[in-house]
């Protein structure tokens, strides 16, 4: 008796302090140890639109205008890179193999809205956002492409939390080959856009909420999808995509500030708003983001398989001012820290199983014994790490002091070119094309690494052959080109290399880790 007696005046003691305390403090809530997981889609389309020189320099065009803004620096003028392209047009005597009507290349794939011989070229000054998710080394990353309030596929969205990639018009139009659904919580697939140029997932926005294809990028910070009242450069709305704007969502608030965003390719403009979002599951209510209401031509066509942009920098970078949402996340208590996970997958494996992972790593995709975890060198938002070496077969260039911006908003690797030649030195038949391209046998066996924290990650000679240069069948084009915009230590790594290792980003530690994958 006296034992239950202790015990009640025991309990009613408890009682009394937590009613006293509960007027005045309230416990911070806890932080869930969580990642979430998003599938990375592909998608296909030919380009035998474009010749295969001419897809060369729009990539090394894009990919030195994007680098340039990376580095704050003063990007090549609309002519130089318009004289880059016309020195690949040259026509010897009786004519070249393989030449096409020389048309305006939209986004990534060749477009068919000609006018000029290189893309458009925004002439304000580079808005630190600058990175262009798309044209792949210095892809276009823009995106979404969206029409007036109407837009078709705008209302047909299914909420789809586990991120497969949705089946609107944008998606099925452009041929978006869907990845498969994610093997760890609170991930997304990203599907595959052509021939391994862009990597989507799916998102949801708005009340009721609507599926919205976004084109992850490592390289910029701003999520944005288009305005239901968006209208193209060229004239027009902004093509067959998903809208966003008070039309389809009750949750939608202008906030009356105005955003721009400037890509290695094309350039933006519109909105900061607030609405609901959804990424893999975990809700972000009014996120601060913006819509766009004027997309250059580049971004405009119907062709463009996604409707928005995710900056995943950090968000020092945004041109909006705010949060990205892995920052969101993490400062909400949704997943443990603000880490961004990338397994980007390879049209030729067939597997379809790219995702993107929030708040750690995915275990299951990667070698444990090969993680390495290296700082962020950049000291702009970007994320940049020191390069130990460059071999070929093993043997060393004795390349040292290098650092790669690692970017899964670039295709090719771009890098000075003074390392670009000493690379291509030793592997068997290649050939400088004397414009920053590379030319090397279709069926080369070379092995090229490179190697961060002390750990070589090999490049996977499918994915250093970039095309073929000709109908011979014998001579490729490198997915190594040069081009100095910055100074001779700088490298810009885009998929070529990404597509061949494990590739994590840390906001809060500012680190970046990359492992082999399995």
């Amino acid at each position: 008796m006296q034992l239950a007696l202790s015990f009640s005046t025991l309990l009613a003691s408890v009682l009394v302090i937590l009613s006293a305390t509960d007027s005045g403090v309230q416990a911070a809530p806890a932080k869930r140890a969580r990642t979430i997981t998003l599938p990375l889609t592909r998608l296909h389309q030919n380009r035998g639109d474009v010749h295969p020189q001419v897809l060369l320099q729009q990539h090394i065009n894009r990919s030195q205008r994007r680098i340039a803004r990376m580095k704050g620096v003063a990007p090549p003028s609309k002519r130089d890179l318009e004289h880059n392209l016309a020195k690949r047009l040259f026509i010897p005597p009786g004519g070249r193999p393989g030449t096409i009507e020389i048309e305006k290349r939209f986004n990534r794939q060749g477009a068919k809205s000609s006018v000029s011989l290189v893309e458009e070229e925004d002439e304000t000054p580079e808005l630190e956002s600058l990175a262009q998710h798309a044209g792949k080394a210095g892809k276009v990353v823009a995106a979404a492409k969206k029409g007036k309030g109407k837009g078709k596929g705008g209302a047909n969205g299914t909420g789809n939390a586990n991120g497969n990639t949705g089946t609107g018009a944008a998606a099925a139009a452009s041929n978006l080959t869907p990845a498969i659904t994610p093997t760890a919580a609170n991930s997304l697939g990203l599907a595959i856009e052509a021939q391994d140029v862009g990597y989507i997932a799916t998102i949801q926005m708005g009340t009721p909420a609507r599926d919205f294809n976004i084109l992850m990028d490592s390289g910029s910070a701003d999520l944005w999808v288009g305005a239901e009242n968006c209208q193209s450069e060229s004239g027009g709305d902004c093509g067959n995509h998903n809208f966003l704007g008070p039309q389809s969502s009750s949750s939608f608030k202008d906030l009356g500030k105005q955003f721009q965003v400037t890509y290695g390719t094309g350039n933006v403009q519109g909105d900061i708003i607030q609405d609901d979002i959804s990424v893999a599951g975990l809700a972000l209510p009014a996120h601060t983001f913006g819509v766009a209401t004027a997309e250059s031509v580049d971004f405009s066509d119907n062709s463009v398989p996604f409707d928005g942009l995710m900056g995943l920098a950090q968000s020092t970078l945004s041109e909006q001012g705010v949060l990205t949402p892995v920052e969101s996340l993490s400062e909400a208590g949704l997943i443990g820290d603000a880490i961004t996970s990338f397994k980007i997958s390879r049209l030729a494996d067939n597997k379809n199983d790219g995702e993107i992972t929030f708040g750690g790593l995915d275990s299951s995709k990667f070698d444990a014994q090969t993680l390495v975890t290296f700082d962020n060198v950049a000291t702009n938002g970007f994320w940049e790490g020191a390069m130990d070496s460059v071999t070929v077969d093993g043997t060393d260039t004795g390349l040292t002091g290098r650092s790669a911006i690692l970017d899964t908003g670039t295709t090719l690797i771009v890098a000075p070119p003074a390392d670009a030649t000493a690379v291509h030195q030793l592997i068997a038949g290649a050939q400088d094309d004397g414009q920053g391209g590379f030319t090397i046998p279709c069926d080369t066996n070379a092995s090229v690494a490179l190697s961060f924290g002390g750990q070589q990650f090999a490049i996977d000679t499918r994915d250093l052959v970039f095309a073929q240069a000709d109908n011979t069948g014998t001579t490729c084009i490198s997915g190594i080109s040069s081009g100095q915009i910055v100074d001779d230590t700088t490298w810009l790594v885009g998929d070529v290399f990404l597509k061949n290792a494990y590739f994590s980003t840390d906001v809060t530690k500012n680190q970046i880790s990359l492992a082999k994958l399995v």
